[in-house]
């Protein structure tokens, strides 16, 4: 799992122990709350079924030490790539990559060194810190930026959303400037009597509110730099979170349309208030103007930024896995398994000495589930659609794999029917319920609460829906490629456990998130309890299963970001006589 989820998982936490009761969605009669015996979740997958024992064996092979932590571009990305390779081989699936079962993803890590930077304001310099009240990296391959003198473009949230008849842009020109962005969406902070209300989906994120969309926006307009001005509630996590690593970035090395912006960042809130102010502005109240429909950008009278700077750039070229099930009918029609094969490589030893940050949740285990279902799918009557198991590299490092994959796919994604990800699963045993992560994004939801219903069990949706956890797991990037998608992530919500309820899955998370995420305790333990884990493939199985013998093509809702992509391609996916 990605590295900013980190703090969400522990927020999310804090409010699901103050839940008193479930949030379900669509619970059915069977599954309400009360005494539950193992017996009574029934498996969905007939005389084959989802088997522990080798879950077990796959994750102690993948979260060994031999496998140095599975960092992309180093001796234990070879090793990986071997076993999946061998995996799948055995498993009897078709090599589905560009080059045998592989898909090659190049890659390149930069590093702004020795920077000199600050604003302007009528020629009074503003100092600004990297990693003190401001965060800059580049994804662009340079060795030296300089820039001096670059115009200031307040955006508010910048968002452009016809759908939702809003514009924050206007007829601003970005050409060459900085753009400044409020983190998260425009109604995140509105209260009932504000006519924005609602309309960005309330509390949740939209893909609006992701820095990611913001500077995306940013290059879509030619502009040189975009920053997003932090705060803390609005981010999921405090600056702390946002400024590790500071002038570090992963990325993608093949060429993009559009090219990513020169610069890209966080800047602190004190940083971006003293700016506006010596601009005649008051940011606060920028704030609630930026939540009126009316607003438009502007650009700070006699504001400028100014930036000397070194970049490290170091290329290297890692690699996705990818196999196919080919369909008997409708083989040019695809339904998408996946996770993502790294972790974190070495790190400092722990108290035990321990240097090696295996993954083994995080998401070996997500891997082992990949190559179970594909078992079973292999083992039994051949599907009418292919299935493709997809196995990213570098999900960590800001899910560089599964988009490098959807900016050049092996199958279309026009005819991807949906994708399933698995990324850290809960083990703590057998749970009342599934936690929906996306509430209100496809009819993927109904879907699977429909499955659930037919192991006796429920829905109960994420958390903290307004720290956006949607956008931030690989199968983000299949759906801004219009695919419909489901992320299983046990940390989105503290489940329903059979064994002490919903206050035993908090405590699960608290243990996961506070002891080993990211950490070398994130290991095979023989206190893992796989029932839950079981029941989870199991779903994730029935749904990929009827899908695959299905003529029915999943639907984003009207409310999606993601629906007008999709609705795109519409003709592509007519029924075939």
């Amino acid at each position: 799992m990605n590295k900013s989820v980190y703090l969400l998982a522990a927020t999310a936490l804090l409010v699901a122990c103050s839940a008193k009761t479930p949030n379900a969605v669509d619970a059915p009669t069977a599954a309400e709350p009360g005494p539950l015996a193992a017996p009574q979740f029934a498996s969905l997958t007939g005389d084959l079924s989802i088997n522990p024992e080798r879950l077990v064996d796959i994750v102690k092979v993948l979260a060994s030490d031999d496998f140095e932590g599975r960092a992309p571009g180093t001796a234990g990305e070879d090793k990986t790539i071997a076993y999946l390779a061998e995996a799948f081989t055995e498993l009897g699936l078709e090599p589905a990559g560009t080059e045998g079962w592989v898909q090659q993803v190049p890659m390149m890590r930069t590093k702004i060194q020795h920077a000199d930077m600050a604003f302007a304001v009528a020629g009074k310099p503003l100092p600004l810190l990297q990693g003190g009240n401001i965060e800059l990296s580049t994804a662009r391959p340079v060795t030296q930026i300089d820039v001096a003198n670059v115009p200031v473009v307040f955006v508010g949230f910048g968002a452009s959303a016809p759908e939702r008849d809003w514009d924050d842009y206007g007829d601003v020109d970005l050409t060459g400037k900085l753009a400044i962005f409020l983190v998260n969406d425009p109604d995140f902070s509105a209260d009932s009597s504000e006519a924005v209300a609602g309309v960005f989906g309330g509390r949740r994120m939209t893909y609006y509110g992701r820095w990611a969309y913001k500077y995306e926006e940013a290059a879509r307009r030619g502009a040189l730099g975009a920053l997003v001005i932090h705060e803390t509630e609005a981010a999921g996590y405090d600056w702390s979170v946002a400024a590790a690593g500071p002038g570090e970035r992963v990325a993608l090395a093949a060429a993009q349309t559009p090219a990513p912006i020169m610069v890209q960042g966080w800047l602190q809130w004190d940083a971006a208030k003293d700016l506006f102010e010596r601009a005649g502005y008051d940011l606060t109240e920028l704030r609630t103007q930026a939540r009126n429909a009316t607003f438009s950008a502007f650009e700070l009278d006699g504001a400028s930024f100014n930036l000397n700077a070194d970049v490290a750039v170091d290329q290297f070229s890692s690699r996705n896995v990818l196999a196919r099930l080919p369909g008997t009918t409708r083989s040019d029609e695809s339904v998408m398994i996946s996770a993502h094969w790294d972790a974190y490589g070495m790190g400092p030893p722990d108290a035990s000495g321990k240097t090696v940050i295996g993954g083994a949740n995080d998401d070996a285990l997500g891997v082992a589930g990949v190559l179970e279902i594909a078992r079973l799918l292999k083992a039994g009557p051949a599907p009418e659609r292919s299935v493709v198991f997809g196995l990213w590299t570098a999900e960590e490092s800001g899910l560089v794999g599964s988009g490098a994959y959807v900016a050049d796919p092996v199958f279309p994604l026009e005819t991807t029917v949906a994708n399933f990800t698995m990324d850290i699963m809960q083990t703590a045993g057998l749970a009342r319920d599934v936690i929906l992560v996306g509430e209100g994004q496809s009819d993927l939801e109904d879907d699977m609460a429909a499955m659930a219903a037919r192991q006796g069990r429920y829905v109960t949706p994420e958390n903290l829906p307004e720290n956006g956890l949607f956008f931030r797991a690989d199968h983000f990037s299949l759906a801004r490629g219009g695919v419909p998608v489901v992320l299983i992530m046990g940390i989105a919500g503290g489940a329903d456990l059979v064994e002490g309820g919903r206050e035993a899955g908090n405590q699960w998370i608290a243990d996961y998130v506070g002891n080993c995420y990211h950490k070398p305790c994130d290991a095979y333990s023989d206190a893992w309890n796989l029932d839950g884990v079981v029941q989870d493939m199991d779903l994730i199985y029935g749904m990929v299963n009827d899908l695959a013998n299905s003529r029915r093509w999943p639907m984003w809702k009207p409310s999606s970001e993601f629906k007008a992509i999709r609705d795109r391609s519409d003709a592509l996916r007519q029924p075939k006589d």
